[in-house]
């Protein structure tokens, strides 16, 4: 039966592990139908970040550091996965690989399924209680310390003294830098 399978690989050689597994499974004389080493996914999200004072939209893995690997556990598939530079170990215990919960399967394809058509995740770097300053609008120069983050509308409830009394003003985080 296939299942999905978690793979520790060396930081950062996610996708040439990934690349080097999908080679030895397209190499395969075996119909596809038959293979017992189907894919080899690096699960991906689109998320905001903001680099030079841009939004940038950048994709970032899920797991950095793994790859799922869907294939049927036997000796010949093991020895073939954990033979491909970059793999260290499955992930499991003892010696025995751990397959994953459909559950999580699917929460996890669907993250990679969903990432192109949703709107990606803004990254707000801000924590409820920091410090902050005001960098741009009517309140450009003020401090204030920030009351909630409402990620899903990219903006940051700030509270701010003015005339002396405790003001809350609702900014988009790019107004924003951490004091």
């Amino acid at each position: 039966m296939h299942r999905f399978y978690a793979v520790q690989t060396t930081s950062g050689h996610e996708n040439k592990v990934r690349s080097l597994i999908q080679r030895r499974i397209d190499g395969d004389a075996v119909p596809a139908a038959e293979r017992r080493i189907r894919q080899a996914l690096v699960p991906t999200e689109q998320v905001v970040e903001i680099k030079g004072g841009k939004k940038v939209t950048v994709e970032r893995k899920v797991f950095p550091g793994y790859v799922l690997v869907e294939m049927e556990v036997d000796q010949e598939t093991l020895h073939t996965i954990n033979s491909i530079q970059g793999v260290i170990k499955f992930i499991g215990k003892d010696r025995d690989p751990q397959p994953l919960r459909p559950d999580e399967v699917n929460r996890l394809l669907g993250i990679a399924d969903t990432a192109v058509e949703e709107a990606p995740k803004e990254e707000i770097p801000f924590l409820t209680g920091q410090a902050v300053a005001i960098t741009d609008g009517p309140f450009t120069d003020f401090n204030g310390t920030v009351e909630e983050v409402m990620a899903d509308k990219g903006k940051v409830r700030v509270s701010v003294s003015l005339f002396g009394r405790p003001t809350s003003v609702e900014l988009d985080y790019l107004q924003l830098r951490a004091h």
